[in-house]
């Protein structure tokens, strides 16, 4: 682990040699000692108590008549001073089947400690539980393999998210005990340096926590990140976050290679034989090692040539094969070698079995090497809720989508290349597209790829986020928006690579920020700017879609609700769109995104919805409301109003609402960009300010990215046209921005 991060080891020692003497006495005044001990198990058996943690003890006896009276004459003084206990007495027969049927209990007693009295019976009891554990280790281990697998389901990544769990997410503090009680079992070898040191660091955290709380937690929640960081030395927050996702995954691959290891032992030997992957490169035993006789000295493209054989077989590479590439290996000629390229390319292409191989390199320090603007984005977090990963896992997770989607461009390589380093510019300050457009030339240059292919992956890379914030943000019908993009894109080829990496990468990212709604928005753009491209007229402005028809016919105002997908079909008027979503609002339903569009004299919004709580509410009420908010017979406002005095404040500050009014993006319409934290009724608020001007929504795109909503609306004046003169429009920003406040 790198940097200078203050530790809390010595005052967990301290803690531990304290409550041990406290322990001690309390043994004391209770018994003489005779058949009968004090043990330490948890984290004070392990001598690593953070403040607020728990006393687990167990009190050993070999049937003493008088035990009770000792358990209560040491508990009591425990419960007296608010620690919380933990506590049992056993016999060591007691003990030992307990451990048999409770995996708790035997990986406390794996790791317990002497504390006071007899210590034969705490050895007696160790030693037999341990006798038991690897006897029946193939079971055993199978179900600590399973309790892993709940911990990391129930609790997630701890390397990825934004409020980790300190001690049951994967790569956590209980990843590493359970690879201890692995090696107890003489399984596979304990936790070695860098996951131990790893290891400390999380407990040095959540030391911090403890403190910064005053209380017993293990959740890292976003407004206790600063103070925590402070603590431990490091500048702030995001430091904090690096520090700790690098420490997460150096355990989550020390763990892999250790269940690796018992997969090995429970499946048997695998087959002899070296089977032949590539040049230089071999199978042997399940795993992907250098052949007899290579020399990686004189290699400097056998690392990536092994990576590339590992991916593309899905067998993972020998660590001992690993080590010794990241140690032997020479510096890469640069411009690289077309061989070297070409299985970076490979890497890639093979889809998910890159993703593990790519953390392997990653692990064994041989990426910077290769590539050393990575490291820039190497664990760097990305402190925003719809971003499941680090900067460098999404990366590589968006290159391995990408792969699922070569057939549909005309330069593949281009594509995983692109889908690798979209977003390698978050490593330096200022917009990520456009930094990311200078670094990735350097790197393009690097990898030895010709300048025209260069200029391509630039544009690829300073433009990657276009197609799918026009869909979203922009009016589709607008010729002007459809126009605007063909001239950035330029060509097929780049409008292709572009449209494959908007779904790689929007997928990588998460559920919030890829959907059915976007991919379809972006699906449609696409299609009108190969229009453009390949001079086609533009095409027809929409019509109604049949079931809109249909919907169209009820008259007043019509609602289809269909699980998440909500459409609102009804006569246009002004007001529509926020008279509809004050609706959705007042049925707890939140808006995630909505879009609006008119076909002659009828409009027609659709909205993406989840139910706040709860069930989603009756479809038919939903419709009976609307026409009465459309007739004016509906107070809606008042029942927001109820609505957001009802609605917590978020824990966290978040940043101030901002307008903005996007010059040259119509020629026909006003567009109001909006972004600001998502509450119950904002687009209510919005939509209200704008009536207050007296402007119509022509069309709307409406997203909602974790707590923060991305609302976008063309509007124009009542005679139909855009805002020209200033103070109007100095006059929408300032009411609309009132009235998100």
């Amino acid at each position: 682990m790198r940097g200078e991060a203050r530790s809390y080891a010595a005052a967990r020692k301290e803690r531990t040699a304290d409550t041990d003497r406290w322990l001690k006495d309390l043994f004391r005044t209770a018994s003489d000692g005779d058949h009968v001990s004090l043990v330490a198990v948890g984290s004070l058996g392990r001598g690593e108590p953070a403040p607020g943690s728990d006393l687990d003890l167990v009190l050993l006896h070999n049937g003493r008549a008088d035990v009770a009276r000792i358990a209560d004459r040491i508990w009591y003084p425990i419960w007296d001073s608010a620690v919380s206990l933990d506590h049992s007495v056993r016999t060591v027969e007691e003990a030992v089947s307990v451990a048999r049927q409770d995996l708790k209990a035997v990986l406390g007693l794996i790791q317990a400690r002497h504390v006071a009295g007899d210590p034969d019976l705490t050895r007696k009891a160790r030693e037999a539980v341990l006798a038991e554990w690897r006897a029946d280790s193939r079971r055993r281990l199978g179900e600590l393999r399973e309790a892993a697998d709940k911990r990391a389901q129930a609790s997630g990544e701890l390397a990825f998210l934004l409020e980790p769990d300190l001690r049951d997410g994967r790569g956590g503090l209980r990843d590493v005990q359970a690879m201890q009680a692995v090696a107890a079992a003489w399984v596979a070898s304990a936790p070695g340096p860098r996951a131990r040191e790893a290891y400390e660091f999380i407990l040095d955290v959540r030391h911090a926590l403890h403190v910064v709380t005053a209380r017993g937690t293990d959740r890292l929640v976003l407004q206790e990140q600063d103070a925590v960081a402070g603590l431990l030395g490091l500048l702030d927050a995001e430091a904090l976050m690096r520090r700790l996702a690098e420490a997460g995954r150096t355990i989550s691959h020390a763990f892999d290679a250790t269940w690796r290891t018992v997969d090995r032992l429970v499946s048997g030997p695998a087959p002899r034989g070296r089977r032949p992957l590539a040049d230089g490169v071999v199978e042997h035993g399940g795993e992907v090692v250098l052949a007899r006789g290579v020399d990686p000295r004189k290699d400097p493209v056998l690392v990536l040539r092994a990576a590339a054989a590992a991916a593309d077989s899905g067998l993972p590479l020998a660590p001992a094969t690993v080590s010794v590439l990241a140690a032997q290996s020479p510096p890469m000629p640069v411009p690289w070698p077309e061989e070297a390229r070409d299985a970076l390319v490979s890497i890639l292409g093979a889809g998910r079995a890159a993703v593990p191989v790519w953390e392997e390199l990653d692990q064994a320090g041989i990426l910077v090497k290769l590539l050393p603007d990575w490291e820039r984005v190497r664990h760097r977090p990305q402190r925003n809720p719809i971003h499941r990963f680090t900067v460098d896992r999404h990366l590589i997770e968006a290159a391995a989508n990408a792969a699922s989607h070569t057939r549909e461009v005309s330069r593949p390589d281009l594509l995983l290349i692109g889908a690798l380093l979209h977003d390698v510019g978050k490593g330096w300050p200022g917009d990520h597209s456009a930094t990311g457009e200078v670094v990735v030339r350097d790197i393009a240059t690097r990898i030895g790829l010709p300048p025209q292919d260069v200029e391509t992956l630039a544009t690829v890379v300073r433009h990657h986020l276009l197609l799918p914030e026009t869909a979203t943000r922009r009016d589709l019908d607008d010729p002007v928006t459809i126009e605007k993009v063909a001239a950035t894109v330029g060509s097929r080829e780049v409008l292709d690579l572009l449209a494959a990496l908007a779904v790689a990468d929007g997928n990588a990212t998460g559920p919030a920020a890829w959907n059915g709604w976007k991919a379809g928005l972006v699906a449609d753009l696409v299609r009108r700017v190969r229009s453009v491209l390949a001079g086609s007229p533009p095409p027809k402005p929409p019509t109604l879609s049949p079931e809109q028809a249909g919907l169209a016919r009820h008259g007043g105002g019509a609602v289809r609700v269909n699980g998440g997908a909500v459409t609102v079909v009804a006569p246009d008027r002004v007001g529509l769109l926020w008279s509809a979503a004050g609706v959705l609002s007042a049925h707890r339903l939140v808006v995630r995104s909505a879009s609006s569009a008119s076909a002659g004299s009828t409009a027609v919004i659709e909205f993406s919805v989840i139910p706040e709580y709860g069930s989603p509410p009756d479809p038919a009420t939903l419709e009976s409301d609307l026409r009465l908010v459309l007739a004016g017979r509906l107070d809606i406002e008042q029942r927001l109003a109820r609505r957001t005095r009802s609605v917590r404040p978020p824990r966290v500050p978040v940043a101030p609402p901002r307008v903005t009014l996007v010059d040259d993006a119509s020629a026909t319409a006003t567009v109001v960009e909006v972004r600001a934290h998502d509450r119950p009724g904002l687009l209510w608020r919005i939509g209200r300010a704008f009536g207050e001007c007296g402007l119509d929504v022509r069309a709307a795109r409406v997203e909602t990215l974790g707590a923060e909503a991305v609302d976008v609306f063309y509007v124009v004046d009542r005679a139909g046209r855009p805002l020209s003169d200033e103070a109007q429009r100095a006059q929408v920003r300032d009411q609309v921005l009132a009235a998100l406040r």
